[in-house]
């Protein structure tokens, strides 16, 4: 057991110790700013794909036209989503990924949709409920690596 002779001495080495390493090779000043915001980076590119309409509006998947066309992209992987209002107030979602994907899902709470990928990247959901979803999948790199890409919420 360690008394307090030994503590005392442990405490002055370290204080000395952080004392040399401060003036040797001091924390940069803006060290945790940059850590936060790559980490926050890091979160958001995992959490969310950059989501852009390339034609029509969300309002077309919410209004009375039939159809709309989204894209997301995380830089490596794109998405492309063609939402089609199809009887009974249900949708079909038709997609391309330009991406090896292993696994494809769209998700609206607590129901799931699975579909594979064909050749060129297409899969497609049919008999979707309107709603918010989110599409989630793995996929394989250019160097083999497996990654997971998930859009935003999405309303079909």
């Amino acid at each position: 057991m360690m008394d307090t002779e030994d503590f005392a001495a442990d405490a002055a080495l370290f204080a000395r110790m952080r004392g040399m390493w401060a003036e040797v090779d001091p924390v940069p000043a803006d060290l945790v700013d940059r850590m936060v915001a790559a980490v926050a980076v890091e979160d958001l590119s995992r959490e969310y794909a950059l989501l852009t309409l390339v034609e029509s509006s969300l309002a077309a998947v919410r209004g009375d036209a039939d159809t709309a066309t989204l894209q997301f992209t995380n830089g490596s992987t794109s998405v492309l989503l063609h939402v089609t209002a199809t009887e009974g107030d249900r949708r079909r979602v038709d997609g391309w990924v330009d991406a090896a994907a292993l696994a494809i899902r769209l998700t609206q709470g607590d129901r799931e949709w699975s579909a594979e990928a064909g050749e060129h990247g297409r899969f497609a959901f049919d008999d979707v409920t309107s709603g918010m979803a989110r599409i989630r999948m793995v996929v394989r790199d250019a160097d083999g690596e497996l990654h997971d890409f998930q859009t935003p919420q999405f309303e079909v």
